[in-house]
């Protein structure tokens, strides 16, 4: 048994994976509509059954908002998720081509359904530029999803099955454990964690928080263990992805990647793949005289301030703005440091008066 990156794995990890560790992989949200029910899911409230596109943080609309999110974090391919992709066959066909087209082959994309669907499917994602796909077994598809699989073993080289590690569900998990490796695929096991939208079905299940500060559920880590120990006596490739390298690593290595991607000359890059800046804002009077004058008085560079539209406030370096907090004291200015996130949305973790 191997662990990198609080992961542990048997056998060899698909590539989906080693690069999804990287913060390499875009993620591909192609629609909120599943038909699965599954008590766990996660989803948020603004993508549940709603048929809309993200790609990362970034609700889309159309292919060059995605190609633009791709760019900005110089991915190296996309996980392709909802929802469900193929009840959007037709839209996930479109983008998956359309990511091929713009990247190249070397651009991988996994996908992860749970529809039972024929074998002529299986060979159009694999046609259209689909590289590894995922199934998720659950409750309501486990006597269909199967036949799939073995369609898709015919055709992809790389295939496997993706389910959480579910408390005192090991004998069951280990059996599809076997079965999947039969087949020459993987098993992929995620820490059951809990959220806003399913924490209330999870209680009533009987299932709870592996304590205070955590969201993974208690046993989860366990069940996966005994699967674990179990792949690697009987050499099968099993892959365990933990609540704390979802939450520390995965996301963080890919803010990393589209904040060293993005950043200003004036914005500086912590360890958490945030962007820390200083900020200013007036009460009142123009900006752009405001800017022009903090230029000549304090002999700014022009590259480290500039008034950001958006926001409507002046942005420049964390030095900067501590500085003039204490040499240019103004009733009418407001100084701020700021940590904000290197996404589209820019969501602010901290604002911290001067």
């Amino acid at each position: 048994m191997r662990k990198t990156n609080n992961n542990l794995f048997t056998g060899e990890l698909s590539k989906g994976c080693r690069q999804c560790m990287k913060g390499e992989k875009l993620v591909l949200f192609i629609s909120g509509i599943c038909n699965m029910e599954c008590i766990y899911c996660p989803l948020s409230e603004e993508r549940r059954d709603r048929n809309l596109i993200w790609a990362n943080e970034r609700a889309v609309t159309n292919f060059r908002e995605v190609l633009q999110e791709a760019e900005a974090m110089h991915a190296g391919g996309a996980g392709i998720t909802g929802g469900d992709p193929l009840l959007s066959l037709s839209k996930t066909l479109e983008y998956t081509e359309a990511l091929k087209k713009e990247f190249g082959t070397d651009f991988h994309l996994h996908l992860y359904t749970a529809q039972p669907v024929n074998e002529q499917i299986i060979k159009k994602l694999y046609m259209a530029g689909v590289d590894e796909i995922r199934f998720h077994i659950t409750d309501k598809n486990i006597n269909s999803i199967w036949n799939t699989i073995e369609a898709a073993s015919k055709v992809y080289s790389s295939f496997g099955v993706e389910i959480p590690a579910v408390p005192g569900k090991a004998e069951k998990i280990k059996e599809i454990a076997l079965r999947i490796n039969s087949l020459g695929g993987f098993l992929n096991l995620n820490e059951l964690e809990f959220s806003h939208t399913n924490a209330e079905k999870l209680l009533s299940e009987g299932y709870n928080l592996n304590g205070e500060e955590s969201y993974a559920a208690e046993g989860s880590e366990e069940a996966a263990l005994e699967v674990l120990n179990f792949a690697e006596e009987n050499s099968l490739r099993v892959h365990f992805c933990t609540s704390e390298f979802k939450d520390s690593v995965q996301l963080k290595n890919r803010l990393l990647r589209t904040a060293l991607q993005n950043v200003k000359d004036y914005e500086e890059v912590i360890e958490d793949g945030l962007l820390l800046k200083g900020v200013i804002i007036s009460m009142k009077g123009s900006y752009i005289e405001l800017i022009s004058y903090l230029r000549e008085k304090f002999d700014i560079p022009e590259n480290l301030i500039t008034f950001d539209e958006e926001k409507g406030r002046i942005e420049t370096t964390r030095e900067i703005v501590e500085a003039l907090s204490k040499i240019y004291r103004n009733p009418n200015l407001k100084y701020y440091i700021v940590e904000e996130y290197p996404t589209s949305n820019r969501l602010e973790t901290e604002l911290i008066p001067l």
